[in-house]
């Protein structure tokens, strides 16, 4: 007699030890994620100290000239947990690099016109080549009406719109997971987030990889092969989570237009 016959099955159909085994990989993938986005150090590189230096002495001097005298910056800072390594101070209308790196909208605006207008800017922390800048306002900083904020997010958008449609390599797509995910899923449950459409192409890819993750039909079956049969479900889930970075790349790119 089989040992099996009077197992409980959470799931009918489903052996427990796959359910058991799904679990474990969607943990494994979100715990990979957190680690990946919080080893990023918030630094600057090295080989970019001149040029980190030279910008913050034009910041310096653009602010000493009035500039930014009417600019609300002191009272629109954030709580103090996002500091921007270029100006040394608290991140202002702050900007997020797809490597997961933040500043000052306005010192990462600086930076890239100060090295090369013409091309993608390289991150000042990690020197990874800087494909989209996501915003990573305040509340407050959403709701003021301020000539610094637009200005931000006109230039961001113009950013955009010129580099993220640049050639990645597969490594490039991984190193942006946990950036591009995180952002996708806040903009996901936000009211003033993603289109509905968009919503609608990311909903269908989650259902469709749960609906195959759950099906005893597997290209690499767990029964069969034991562990060796995740291999299948490991990378649908890779690519699907590639897919929606992929997927919400354009609508960030799209914005502004």
């Amino acid at each position: 007699m089989s040992h099996s016959a009077g197992r409980t099955h959470l799931i009918e159909g489903i052996g427990n030890e796959v359910l058991v085994g799904l679990g474990g990989l969607l943990g494994g993938l979100v715990g990979m994620l957190i680690f990946v986005n919080q080893r990023r150090r918030q630094g600057i590189h090295p080989d970019n100290f001149a040029n980190v230096a030279s910008t913050r002495e034009m910041l310096q001097h653009e602010s000493e000239g009035g500039r930014n005298s009417q600019s609300p910056r002191a009272s629109q800072r954030n709580s103090g947990e996002l500091t921007c390594p270029i100006c040394l101070g608290t991140a202002v209308f702050a900007v997020e690099t797809n490597c997961g790196h933040i500043y000052c909208g306005r010192c990462i605006i600086t930076y890239w016109q100060h090295q090369s207008i013409l091309g993608p800017v390289r991150c000042p922390s990690c020197r990874t080549q800087v494909s989209l800048l996501l915003l990573n306002f305040t509340s407050q900083e959403h709701a003021a009406e301020s000539e610094e904020r637009q200005d931000v997010i006109d230039k961001i958008n113009q950013y955009n719109r010129r580099f993220s449609g640049a050639p990645r390599t597969i490594q490039e797509y991984f190193q942006d997971l946990p950036t591009l995910l995180r952002h996708a899923f806040h903009e996901f449950f936000s009211l003033g987030g993603l289109m509905w459409m968009f919503r609608f192409r990311i909903g269908i890819l989650v259902l469709a990889a749960f609906l195959y993750l759950i099906s005893p039909l597997d290209i690499l079956p767990e029964g069969a092969l034991g562990i060796v049969g995740f291999l299948d479900d490991i990378f649908i889930i890779f690519l699907v989570a590639i897919y929606i970075s992929i997927i919400y790349r354009q609508v960030v790119a799209s914005r502004g237009t």
